[in-house]
């Protein structure tokens, strides 16, 4: 009875899509450019987080394999909530680790760069 209830465990493990199992999380770092505080914010995919009156999600994030030469990319979307609860959308884009400000978002108060983006 036990050997056939591992069995089964196993098959539905093994059923399961890898991004159930473990989820791609994208490793951004955030200023406050009137605190001067450097925040690590770590993004699933399409998830919505919050940095300040920024709320970022990340639709994808790669990164080159080790052998090729080292690029993390990520496409976000970031919308900016004010006080008086409007929301406007202050960036859609492609980030680059490597070349930060080649696509970067121009906001008066924060800044977003792209660090990494693993599996966790």
């Amino acid at each position: 009875m036990a050997g056939r209830l591992f069995v089964l465990v196993l098959a539905l493990l093994a059923a399961l899509p890898a991004a159930a199992q473990s989820r791609r999380i994208a490793i951004l770092q955030g200023l406050d450019k009137v605190t001067a505080r450097i925040s690590t914010i770590e993004a699933p995919l399409d998830l919505r987080v919050a940095f300040g009156t920024l709320r970022i999600t990340v639709r994808t994030c790669s990164k080159r394999p080790p052998e090729e030469f080292p690029e993390t990319t990520a496409f976000l979307e970031i919308l900016d909530e004010k006080r008086d609860e409007t929301v406007s959308q202050v960036f859609s884009g492609w980030m680059f680790a490597s070349s930060p400000a080649l696509s970067a978002l121009e906001h008066p108060v924060y800044d977003i760069w792209v660090k990494d983006c693993v599996l966790r």
